[in-house]
């Protein structure tokens, strides 16, 4: 299979041998290719190397969605193609237009490399987000409850976005931290109850984020 020239691939994933299959085939395909062996820094990595595309493994993150959205931030304008196991269909819807599942063969990959350098990154950012009569633009930045605006912080919008591309799951008050504060930001465990709090007067009746008591907190589909 020949692709339309070459082009810088970061390759992140967590199998070195199913890695190291990945840059032989790309390699011979005329890629550059740049690995890096844990997923969770791949955003440091795009950012460090500015890649054409992105060959990102999902399969193994406790947080994928997230994953995805820093990982896009971080490599844009290049397209990133998400590499998932089984996927709850509203995780998948927030992964973007380049997808493919494990296990897949060498043909599949280079052919989805070339695709998404052929169409190049997705325009904006990922789809629309519903919970109920909840709904929330990532593009506009923008989140409505039934025919009412809801005027949200940029923490309280990026919390919201989160949960919403993680439905069903219950997180705990640190992984919401890391999620919309980022790592290492210094806030404790007490800024998310005031955010969620926050959320939930401005939500009002419509608020779908529950408490799970001695864990966190889930968002309600």
């Amino acid at each position: 299979m020949n692709t339309d020239g070459g082009g810088l691939v970061l390759v992140a994933e967590h199998d070195p041998a199913v890695a190291e299959l990945q840059r032989r085939y790309l390699a011979r395909e005329g890629f550059d290719v740049e690995i890096e062996p844990d997923p969770a820094r791949a955003p440091m990595a795009a950012g460090r190397s500015r890649p054409d595309v992105v060959v990102l493994d999902l399969s193994a993150s406790a947080l994928p969605a997230d994953l995805y959205r820093r990982v896009s931030e971080a490599a844009r304008p290049a397209p990133v193609i998400a590499v998932t196991g089984p996927l709850d269909p509203a995780i998948a819807r927030a992964l973007g237009e380049h997808r493919i599942d494990r296990p897949f063969g060498p043909r599949v990959l280079v052919g989805a490399v070339a695709e998404a350098l052929r169409r190049g990154a997705p325009a904006g950012t990922p789809a629309p987000l519903r919970a109920g009569a909840l709904a929330l633009d990532p593009r506009g930045r923008t989140a409505v409850i039934g025919d009412r605006r809801v005027g949200l912080t940029a923490t309280e919008f990026d919390l919201l976005e989160f949960l919403m591309g993680n439905p069903g799951r219950v997180y705990t008050r640190e992984q919401l931290l890391d999620a919309a504060w980022g790592p290492g930001a210094g806030a404790g465990s007490r800024t998310v109850d005031v955010h969620v709090a926050q959320l939930r007067a401005k939500l009002g009746e419509g608020n779908p984020i529950r408490t799970v008591r001695g864990v966190g907190y889930v968002l309600d589909a």
